[in-house]
């Protein structure tokens, strides 16, 4: 049955497959849960479809700790990322279809001003966003075109690895958590004397993780990194509270020295509800973004990012407007994603009475 379930989830274009006890298997299709015309699984059904693809290591660990996540190849079609779990006394698992395919910048709608950033030798760089909003997508494009276009080391450390990354011009060495490394930070620590030019941390999770990824960053190294944070000032905010409070006014100069720039994104459904676009808020570093972070004014970036728009800089809420002007998205799943709901709301009814107004003129 899971062959069968996989192989449905491909021809559908899902982004998920849910298998849980006691429900029909159940698709993520453009952002909406869609069940299979299928009987309600049982708890021996989870269980041997969870047995027939997950390693041995991962099983034991569901049995000591309650839960497990590992990397699956289906076929030519893609791989999938696995998270199985204990719920109610019972299995469930979860799997999200990773495409065999990486995106162009063009697909994925990222601006051409990102290339230069990215041809930096040094900084931070981070892309965030809640859980599902495509991050994992958006750096493995922008590996694939570092790879594709410098003669770079390129080392990852990912839990687990999700697009896998032919050597082209550059060399790629892929680690996977569990398997290759212990941990991000350890992973990070040890890339450091293998003459890597850039690192890819799957997820900035604990203070280690970001210490280690920041001191990359200041070595010479071109550092990409994910946090679970809806925009650039709240992902400044986290970053700066990981540390002690007798040590953030140091990290607040450190990130202002080090960070290139933060991609914050989330993923919505098209007008048609047949497939999903992102919506970005997109922040370079500037010189006036660098004094507000050492002066702890992160509140006031979204202010100079609207500055910054000669220089590919949008906020997310810009974003999603353009979206909703252009047709791609409905106005209620725009809305659901901003930041600020009634300040668009405004801009809708200035634009409507501009409307109306040049209508009564003619």
């Amino acid at each position: 049955m899971i062959e069968k379930l996989l192989q449905l989830a491909v021809d559908k274009n899902a982004s998920d497959l849910h298998l849980t006890v006691g429900r029909p298997p159940t698709l993520r299709i453009a952002g909406r849960l869609r069940t299979v015309n299928l009987p309600p699984l049982t708890p021996e059904e989870t269980k041997k479809m969870v047995t027939e693809i997950a390693p041995e290591k991962n099983q034991q660990e569901l049995e000591k700790v309650g839960s497990s996540d590992f990397g699956y190849a289906y076929k030519d079609y893609g791989r999938f990322r696995c998270a199985i779990f204990m719920q109610k006394g019972v299995v469930g698992m979860v799997l999200r279809l990773i495409p065999s395919k990486v995106m162009s910048f063009e697909q994925i709608g990222l601006p051409e001003s990102l290339k230069e950033v990215i041809k930096r030798p040094r900084g931070l760089f981070l892309v965030t966003g809640p859980t599902g909003s495509g991050k994992t997508t958006t750096l493995a494009t922008i590996i694939d075109y570092l790879n594709n276009t410098f003669d770079y080391h390129i080392v990852t450390i990912e839990d687990p690895i999700e697009f896998y990354h032919k050597h082209k011009k550059s060399i790629v060495s892929q680690r996977e958590m569990g398997v290759d490394v212990p941990g991000f930070a350890e992973g990070l620590r040890r890339a450091l004397r293998q003459d890597p030019d850039t690192i890819l941390v799957g997820e900035m999770r604990d203070l280690e993780t970001t210490r280690a990824a920041l001191t990359a960053a200041e070595t010479g190294h071109l550092v990409f990194g994910t946090l679970h944070t809806r925009s650039t000032s709240s992902t400044i905010i986290r970053i700066i509270d990981q540390f002690p409070v007798d040590q953030q006014e140091q990290i607040r100069i450190q990130l202002s020295v080090s960070l290139l720039a933060v991609i914050s994104q989330v993923l919505l459904p098209t007008k048609d509800g047949r497939s999903r676009v992102a919506a970005f808020e997109i922040m370079y570093m500037t010189p006036a973004i660098a004094n507000l972070i050492r002066e702890n004014k992160s509140n006031r970036l979204d202010d100079e990012i609207l500055k910054g728009r000669n220089m590919g800089m949008i906020t997310l809420d810009e974003h999603l407007f353009s979206l909703y002007t252009r047709g791609l998205v409905k106005k209620e799943d725009m809305l659901e994603k901003s930041m600020n709901p009634q300040a668009i709301l405004n801009k809708i009814a200035e634009a409507q009475a501009a409307h109306e107004a040049a209508q009564q003129r003619r």
